[in-house]
């Protein structure tokens, strides 16, 4: 039956007084909340799912006919449904800072031996607990109910996911006493194996591309707009830290902050009772569980060095039979007393550290080898593997890069291979598993033509990779260079996805990426995409033909830089694009330039002006330009007072706050995407890089920045920016 049916109802909405209405919904309310809580909380079905379904349909029915009644942290909120649009911007009461990562023991050691030193003669411990790879976020409650939660973000300022979070089965909606009046909880988000497998199984049979891993997923669901959706997904979320501002009855000595953060030492503190339970960060733990928080029980307390190199030692192993994923340990003091002894420092405490584990790395045998071609024409080789978990994912490809990559580690037939994960995300290949090779294995021979159009591959001198030249003519191509064409940084075209490019190819409407322009409704009305078996797969209505029709239209309102990039030109990707757009104004001057004008301009090499001159003396390419120029697409731009252009004389010039600066973007960012932010820099006059060198002016860090990117940048002593300081630098601009 559909959750949502009507059933018949115990109070009749034709009663004289709503009184009963309003009686039965709280007792079905605490009803429910109590099966809930025995079920994810103690593994214990108090009744069965026929009774709890029951119960509920009945809860939604009542505050349907009695909206009065229903409290926002209702049970029925579990289920979803809120839609919401846009995700409005919250303020953390207390800034969400990162802890400092390490890889090495021996900075554990350091790390132990500086927390003996700077608390002398006083006794403490330690709490040693999962660093669970999920989303960070912060619930508030106050008088024991939820009433926001928000996502990390920059760490100031995040995303109010409060429709979405409710639908987490082990986030209370109502606590269960005694608990703090007014307090936040953190804890991270994450999505348990066993259900993100089932749903990238269902999104691959929906014929969507499946998430890389459980952390990526838990991420976008929090940010779905329909909660209903969100509640499907079947996220967890543990916590592990609690927070309060002091009030009249609360006098804390513990402020979180010291002196480095006086606008919130002066107003918060750490929430400290008069029960000795929340002396200790570990007893704070413990209180959370009993107020109905899903607290995981691998937390133990340590006396020293050794019970912290145990704990690691043993969840490095055990960390792959959890039923979500871990990426690392945190230690923290467990005196909460001893916190502001010891102090923060600019980005994180110095009574924490966070251990991380070294990628997981697995041996599993080799299948075949299956070789792509890429809309340039180079050829990949794919090592297709007998399926493995790892890290989270069952991995069953994994890149082998080219011809030099296979011969340098001697790969054979029939060998098993060493996988790991590189940031725990993607797959790679890094050895062979030499003691399960065979007796005369042979060596893998990389192909000589190609595999789609058989035409002779092509390897050029001093060049890693080999290609096929037909371009005109090879199928994998002409689809690489129409889907890179409609792609969203490009034309962004989105009503054109891979399938509908491959039906227009297969009917003989496309040949090139011009004749998208010629495309009429009547056309596309009808027609049909065909899988292997024959079998009609879908069929575009008129709808979705004018949708498709619209969306090409638009699209030649899009700008010089991008319609360049577009083009698909070797070498010539969004930041040359746009560079090249700046400097040369028009196609018309483009194409003439000669190899010194384009080696002129910034970032463009010899070997990339070599490109692009080889691609506009084709015929092909300037007759595919002329097309796209009378279909009305922009061939020409305006230079602007940023660049020095013509449109203003140097006296008037506004001089952007980034000239001369070069930046680097790691992490994730509140305000912009990773594209945007680059984007933003380029607008303003910066230039962006992708490592960090002595020339690297700052590194503009987000959430959850790159390690290796921050110590490089300690190292080299460049200055790290965090995004509201970017937003505060560009501000006048």
């Amino acid at each position: 039956m559909d959750l949502f049916s009507s059933i018949d109802l115990q109070v009749s909405p034709a009663s004289s007084s709503s009184e009963p209405a309003r009686k039965r919904i709280e007792e079905l309310t605490a009803l429910i909340d109590n099966y809930n809580y025995e079920y994810y909380m103690n593994d214990n079905s108090l009744v069965s799912d026929f009774e709890f379904d029951k119960l509920l349909r009945e809860l939604i029915d009542l505050e349907r006919q009695y909206p009065q009644f229903a409290s926002p942290n209702s049970p029925t909120k579990r289920v979803g449904g809120d839609v919401n649009k846009s995700f409005r911007q919250v303020t953390h009461r207390f800034p969400m800072l990162s802890l400092g990562n390490t890889y090495s023991i021996e900075e554990i050691e350091e790390f132990e031996s500086r927390t003996r030193k700077l608390l002398g003669d006083r006794p403490f411990s330690y709490t040693c607990e999962l660093k669970y790879d999920g989303v960070a976020i912060s619930l508030s409650y106050r008088h024991g109910q939820l009433v926001q939660a928000a996502t990390r973000g920059n760490g100031v300022v995040g995303d109010d996911i409060t429709s979405n979070a409710r639908t987490i089965p082990t986030i209370p909606l109502r606590l269960r006493a005694p608990y703090p009046d007014d307090f936040e909880v953190r804890g991270e988000v994450v999505y348990p194996f066993a259900e993100f497998e089932a749903f990238n199984q269902q999104r691959e049979i929906d014929g969507e591309e499946p998430f890389a891993n459980p952390r990526n997923a838990a991420s976008g669901s929090l940010k779905l707009q329909n909660s209903a959706e969100c509640a499907k997904r079947k996220l967890r979320f543990c916590p592990y830290f609690i927070m309060l501002p002091p009030d009249e009855s609360n006098n804390s000595q513990f402020s979180i902050f010291n002196s480095q953060f006086p606008n919130f030492n002066s107003q918060f503190s750490i929430f400290n009772s008069q029960f000795s339970i929340f002396n200790s960060h570990f007893g704070r733990l413990q209180a959370l569980a009993s107020m109905g928080f899903d607290v995981q029980p691998y937390i133990r307390e340590c006396r020293d060095i050794n019970d912290i190199k145990f704990f690691i030692e043993y969840w490095d192993n055990e960390r792959w039979n959890l039923p979500y994923a871990v990426d690392g340990i945190v230690i923290k003091v467990n005196e909460v007393s001893l916190w502001d002894t010891l102090g923060v420092t600019s980005k994180s405490p110095r009574w924490a550290i966070a251990f991380k584990f070294k990628a997981k790395q697995v041996s599993t045998p080799l299948v075949d080898i299956s070789f792509q071609v890429g809309r340039t024409g180079i050829i990949t080789p794919v090592a297709n593997l007998k399926p493995v978990w790892l890290g989270g994912t069952t991995v069953r490809r994994a890149t082998l890069v080219n011809a030099d990559f296979i011969q340098k580690m001697d790969i054979r037939h029939g060998d098993s291979l060493l996988v790991e994960k590189g940031g725990e995300i993607i797959p790679k290949i890094v050895g062979v598993d030499l003691a399960k090779r065979l007796p005369g294995a042979e060596p893998v021979q990389f192909i000589t033509n190609c595999p789609q159009c058989g035409a002779a591959l092509v390897r050029l001198p001093g060049e890693a990779a080999h290609y096929c030249p037909n371009s005109d003519l090879c199928p994998p191509q002409i689809l690489g260079r129409l889907e890179h064409f409609v792609s969203r940084k490009a034309m962004n075209i989105d009503s054109l996805g891979t399938e509908r490019l491959q039906m227009l190819l297969d009917k003989g409407l496309l040949r090139d990426a011009a004749d998208l322009y010629d495309l009429t409704v009547s056309q596309l009305i009808g027609l049909e995409s065909v899988d292997d078996t024959g079998l009609r797969k879908t069929s575009l209505q008129q709808k979705s033909a004018e949708a498709i029709v619209s969306a090409i239209d638009e699209s030649r309102k899009v700008p010089f830089q991008r319609v360049l990039f577009a083009l698909g030109i070797p070498s010539v990707g969004e930041v040359a694009a746009r560079k090249l757009a700046s400097h040369f104004g028009d196609i018309d001057s483009l194409i003439s330039a000669s190899a010194t004008d384009l080696s002129s301009v910034p970032d463009i090499g010899d070997k990339t002006a070599s490109l692009i001159i080889s691609f506009f003396s084709s015929p092909r390419h300037r007759t595919l330009v002329d097309r796209l120029r009378a279909a009305g697409l922009q061939f020409t731009t305006h230079r602007s007072p940023v660049t020095g252009g013509s449109s203003s004389s140097p006296a008037t010039a506004h001089r952007s706050p980034l000239s001369g600066l070069t930046l680097v973007v790691s992490g994730v960012f509140n305000t912009f995407s990773r594209e945007a932010i680059k984007e933003s820099i380029l607008l303003h006059g910066g230039t962006v890089s992708s490592s960090l060198s002595g020339k690297t002016s700052y590194l503009l860090a987000g959430e959850k920045p790159g390690p290796e990117k921050i110590k490089k940048a300690q190292q080299l002593n460049i200055p790290i920016l965090s995004e509201s300081e970017y937003l505060a630098m560009i501000s006048e601009s």
